[in-house]
């Protein structure tokens, strides 16, 4: 029997994680802009994570 929901993988749910955050750095750019550099600061470090498990 064929799966239709398959788990996500560790680097899924990074990137998941990743774009919300993204999303929230974007919103929060022009009403506060150290809350939004905190956001950034918080999607680098998740990028950087998805980097060190796909060295592709």
């Amino acid at each position: 029997m064929i799966s239709l929901f398959k788990p996500k993988s560790e680097a899924e749910k990074l990137q998941n994680k990743y774009e919300k955050l993204m999303q929230e750095w974007h919103t929060l750019l022009n009403i506060n802009r150290k809350e939004s550099e905190k956001k950034f600061a918080e999607a680098q470090d998740i990028l950087n994570k998805i980097d060190r498990l796909n060295p592709n």
